[in-house]
């Protein structure tokens, strides 16, 4: 059953996707050469931009911040890629084979998003932006503390999760910033 969220989330991701497919075909992928603590920081970066931005009630870069979610998710994204080609050698992948995994992603994350949302009854919707930006950021921490550990965790969920996580909380920022219409 496709609820509110469900169409909205749809309606976000589809945009970031066609962003990324864009991208790819301007750019390739040059995005293999990074290691997934530069993409870690890349994500970083941005959340970082949010949050200054936030703060100071100002921006003196004219790029809005629903472009910086945006760029989040498909860092995120980017480095699930680069987890499941880590075995393939290719600095070059085209879009049509990108896409099928992109898609499975986009479908494993969205399956969390709607069990969590099950279970929290949409509290999001009455969060604060800011308040999901720091959480967007300490998730981002605890992908760094992780990798300065060489991916070993105790009890914690893993990269993959972390970075789930961050894109469905940038999705829920877009979708209260109205970018999904």
């Amino acid at each position: 059953m496709e609820t509110k969220t469900s169409n909205e989330y749809t309606e976000v991701i589809a945009r970031c996707k066609e962003l990324f497919r864009k991208k790819t075909i301007d750019y390739g992928t040059a995005w293999r050469i990074l290691r997934l603590s530069s993409i870690t920081d890349q994500v970083f970066i941005k959340a970082q931009r949010i949050r200054s931005i936030q703060e100071k009630g100002s921006q003196k870069v004219g790029d809005p911040i629903v472009d910086e979610f945006v760029g989040i998710i498909n860092y995120c994204l980017i480095a699930l890629l680069q987890i499941s080609f880590a075995e393939d050698e290719r600095m070059e992948i085209s879009f049509e084979d990108l896409e099928p995994v992109y898609d499975r992603w986009v479908k494993d994350t969205k399956a969390l998003l709607e069990n969590k949302n099950h279970d929290y009854g949409e509290a999001w919707r009455e969060m604060r932006v800011s308040s999901m930006t720091d959480i967007v950021l300490m998730k981002l921490l605890r992908v760094k503390q992780i990798e300065d550990n060489q991916g070993k965790t105790l009890v914690s969920e893993g990269i993959e999760a972390n970075y789930q996580d961050m894109i469905n909380y940038s999705v829920f920022c877009l979708i209260k910033l109205d970018y999904h219409g």
